[in-house]
């Protein structure tokens, strides 16, 4: 562009020790005020452009957003480290990983495939490095009030993991059901040494933490991904089965 059409500005820029930026609105026909760098003779002067840069572009579309916002976008990337990327109006936001559902889940492509649409909730927005986290749970119900009101009821279900301290039931009959602990203290004696993956148990849900937290847990191949449980079982002292109920 010619810097002619600025000379009340460059000849202020010339004789200047220093000099601020100017706020950029793409979509004006104003120049944007880009820079103020001085060249080889040491002078500063003005570096215009009139076509907004994609940085730009994300700034201004930036500035369209609000936390708690629900915004809709289509899943671009899951990486391998398990987050996974949504491109909202040409912006890629980012989805970490105890944000993608209120259920356990072995791998973010359980929850979103790439190339679907999902509807999530703004969780930040973040001008300085210019990241937005969005959340898919905050736009899904609740359920673990609804666990808790199960505390004291007699479920059966399958073994799905077998610790050192003792095992995980899954409590629900669906597959991505929540799990709950038993641990050995709990474990009834007939039970504690013979009990392997897959069998099912009976107990009852004498705990529930309603602020449970995502644990990553290596394994061979890809990465585990569970719910640290927030359920509290026991196999000792159940008077009543799930058929007497």
């Amino acid at each position: 562009m010619d810097e002619t059409q600025f000379e009340a500005v460059t000849s202020q820029l010339a004789t200047a020790r220093a000099a601020g930026v100017v706020s950029m609105y793409a979509g004006e026909d104003l120049p944007l005020f880009t820079a103020v760098l001085p060249d080889s003779d040491g002078v500063l002067r003005a570096r215009w452009q009139t076509e907004p840069t994609p940085s730009d572009r994300d700034w201004a579309f930036l500035k369209t957003l609000r936390r708690g916002q629900v915004a809709t976008g289509t899943v671009a990337t899951i990486a391998s480290f398990g987050v996974t990327f949504v491109d909202i109006g040409g912006f890629t936001a980012m989805i970490n990983i105890p944000e993608l559902s209120w259920r356990p889940f072995d791998h973010p492509s359980d929850v979103v495939s790439v190339g679907q649409e999902v509807t999530a909730e703004v969780l930040d927005v973040d001008m300085v490095w210019e990241r937005v986290p969005l959340s898919l749970r905050a736009v899904q119900e609740d359920p673990w009030p609804h666990v808790a009101q199960r505390i004291g009821e007699v479920a059966i279900g399958p073994v799905t993991k077998i610790v050192p301290f003792g095992v995980f039931v899954r409590i629900e009959d669906r597959e991505d059901g929540f799990q709950g602990l038993v641990h050995t203290s709990e474990l009834d004696e007939s039970s504690r040494d013979v009990v392997e993956v897959g069998d099912a148990l009976t107990v009852k849900i004498i705990d529930v933490d309603l602020a449970p937290s995502y644990r990553p847990v290596t394994r061979p191949g890809p990465y585990l991904y569970y719910r640290g449980s927030g359920v509290g079982l026991t196999t000792r002292r159940i008077r009543c089965r799930p058929s007497c109920a």
